[in-house]
Order: C-alpha cells, then sequence, then structure tokens
C-alpha cells in the first residue's frame, strides 16, 4: 500500500500548498500533475511550471515504511479530497500505471505518469547566500511593494521585485516605470552586497503561503536561483536576468510636507474617482494654505471637486496623478496618518509613514 488509511486533512494541506504553480494549460502533460514521493514515513508532494517548484512534507507516523513515487493529476485529485467528508481516512494504491484511490465506501482510479519523467528543479546548493527572518517580515514587506510591479511589460525586468541584500539590511523595490515601492528592514547579520529580481508569480506564491507568525524562514540564494524555506514548504525559483532600473535617483527628497489621515484620504480620492476619466483615472491636488483640493472630471463634462483642510502651509501647487496608484498605495498601508510630500507641478509624489523611513512610494505626475 502506497498510503494507507491517511487523515484526509493532513494529506490535502500540503496539496493545497503545492497547487498554486499548476495551471491547467501546460506545455508538458506532466506539469500538471503533482509528485507524490513515501520516503519511510514522509510523504513530500512538489509541483512546478519549470519556472518554480513548491515541495511540502508531512509525516505519516501510522503508515507504512516504504520508498515509492508516482505522479497524478493534481487538480482532480485536491477535488476529490476537497469534497469528501472531513474525517475520512484516504487509502492510495499504485495499480500498474494507475492510482487507485479510497475513501470512506468511494473508489477513484486515476491515470498517472512515469515519477522518473518529472522535471524537478535542482537547488544550486554551491555558493549559497543565505540569510534568515521571519515568516511575518517577509510577508509585511512583499505587501507593502507587490502592487507596484509591472504586469507583461516588455521590460520583462520590471514584472518583478528586486530584493536586495546590503550589509545589514533587506531591501525591496518594485516599478512599473509610473510608480515605484521601496522597504527596507534591518537583519541580524551582516552580508555582502546581493541583488536578485523575483518574477511576478514567485511573489504572487509567497504571498498566499506565509503566514503573520515569527517562525523563520531561509532565503538562500545564487545567481539564477531562489530558495524559500520555512515551516514543511520549500520554493525554488528561477530569477529574472536584467538590470533593474536605479531605484535610488527615482526617490525625492522633498521639503514641502503634508499629513492626512489614510481613512480621511482614501474616502475622498474614491469619491473623486467615480467622475475621473474611465481610461487616464487623473485626478488634480490642488494645494494651497491649509486646504487641499481634490479636482477630477471626465469626457461627459462631469466633474467632482472636494476640499480637506490640511495644516499646509508651503507653496501653491497643482499637480495631476492617476488615482488608482494612489489608491493602492494607501491600501496596503497599514499606519493610520500618511506623509504626502511635493516638488512642484511637475514633480512626483512621494507617500511615506511619519518618523519611519523604511518605507517609500512615489508616483509620477500626468498632465490633466
Amino acid at each position: 500500500m502506497f498510503i494507507n488509511k491517511i487523515n484526509k486533512a493532513l494529506l490535502l494541506k500540503p496539496l493545497q500548498t503545492v497547487i498554486g504553480v499548476v495551471e491547467r494549460k501546460q506545455p508538458l502533460p506532466i506539469l500538471s500533475n503533482v509528485l507524490i514521493e513515501k520516503r519511510g514515513s514522509t510523504i513530500l508532494l512538489t509541483t512546478t511550471d519549470l519556472e518554480i517548484q513548491i515541495s511540502s512534507f508531512i509525516e505519516d507516523e501510522n503508515g507504512e515504511n516504504n520508498n515509492e513515487a508516482i505522479t497524478v493529476g493534481a487538480k482532480k485529485l485536491q477535488d476529490i479530497l476537497r469534497v469528501s467528508p472531513e474525517d475520512s481516512k484516504v487509502s492510495v494504491e499504485i495499480k500498474d500505471t494507475k492510482l487507485q484511490i479510497k475513501i470512506n465506501k468511494s473508489r477513484f482510479t486515476l491515470q498517472t505518469l512515469p515519477p522518473a519523467d518529472f522535471p524537478k528543479i535542482e537547488s544550486n546548493i554551491t555558493n549559497l547566500y543565505k540569510i534568515k527572518l521571519t515568516q511575518k517580515t517577509l510577508k509585511k514587506l512583499i505587501t507593502m511593494v507587490q502592487y507596484a510591479m509591472a504586469q507583461q511589460d516588455i521590460r520583462y525586468y520590471l514584472n518583478g521585485v528586486l530584493l536586495v541584500i546590503d550589509k545589514n539590511e533587506l531591501k525591496l523595490i518594485a516599478t512599473d516605470g509610473h510608480r515605484l515601492a521601496f522597504i527596507k528592514t534591518n537583519l541580524v547579520d551582516f552580508h555582502e552586497k546581493q541583488e536578485i529580481i523575483l518574477p511576478r508569480k514567485t511573489i504572487s506564491e509567497l504571498i498566499k503561503l506565509l503566514i503573520d507568525t515569527d517562525e523563520e524562514i531561509i532565503i538562500e540564494l545564487t545567481k539564477n536561483q531562489a530558495k524559500f524555506s520555512f515551516s514543511n514548504t520549500s520554493l525554488i525559483t528561477k530569477i529574472i536576468d536584467g538590470k533593474f532600473p536605479d531605484y535610488d535617483r527615482v526617490i525625492p527628497n522633498y521639503s514641502n510636507h503634508l499629513i492626512l489621515n489614510k481613512a480621511v484620504i482614501t474616502q475622498a480620492l474614491q469619491r473623486a474617482a467615480i467622475l475621473s476619466n474611465e481610461k487616464f483615472k487623473g485626478i488634480r491636488f490642488v494645494l494651497t494654505d491649509k486646504n487641499l483640493r481634490l479636482i477630477s472630471s471626465n469626457n461627459e463634462q462631469e466633474e467632482s471637486q472636494e476640499d480637506i483642510e490640511t495644516t499646509y502651509q508651503g507653496p501653491a501647487i497643482d499637480i495631476g496623478f492617476n488615482v488608482n496608484y494612489l489608491l493602492e498605495g494607501l491600501s496596503n498601508i497599514p499606519n493610520e496618518n500618511i506623509t504626502f510630500s511635493f516638488g512642484d507641478a511637475n514633480s512626483s509624489i512621494l507617500l511615506t509613514i511619519p518618523n519611519d523611513e523604511n518605507f517609500k512610494y512615489v508616483v509620477m505626475p500626468m498632465r490633466i
């Protein structure tokens, strides 16, 4: 018996962990499968799309200490387990080229493919560059920059997040050419400088897999690969080979500052967005003494105008921005108050957290 009477929930958990990289349309049929390996009492599940590989294991203390492997359709196996009664016991047996699954009084027979044909991404263990931090910290860092990534941009190096290790700092930067998000945190140890670009899909999977816990995650880097190890899971990904823009040149240093309550400015922007141009989503910021006026209009000559009392006492500024870019940034900042910093009518806007230099969000201006 390959797997004998294991609790359904115990088997379903690692399958749900690894299934994110499995897509229905695959260039190779085996990429739709999950590789299930039995190594003594350990059951290891692995999936890949040739760019990312996710593995997760469980211990079957009541199972047989056998060593076997098989690949089977990941989505079908997940659907079978998901709709089975909660307290079900699952038995799995390999019969010739098929996998027979027994759950209570139900029987399922699935086609398999040889495990030797499964295209595993082997971890390049030479010259590994290793750092450690908590899952909670990494998830927060990724969440606060990931929305600024490009989507299918011809500049392929923008379709991901730049990860920079420099001395005792870890920095994450994302940009699509119209806005840039930057965040950093301190590390326990000092390291030589290292930069890699993590693909968009890798970032999406990490956000789903990481949880808000102080449990440790180990990041191992090479010139063409990154590996994330946490809980009972490991994720190996290829990295984007390209030159990321010089983010330091994009982040301005302004002297005109305005602190706003996040909820107040977010709701005002949401109202202004209703009557903004559907294609360009432009909104004007008109800053005058102790007042911020938000103005939007559209092709139907409809207009929205809203005033917010402020403590601003700098020069008058009239500048336009994409309202969706501002709202996306605000929605991913957990703080109650946000500092808006301005240059002039042709300059970008800088969003930061009061008394915190670790986060910066830059949005380029637009003509309205």
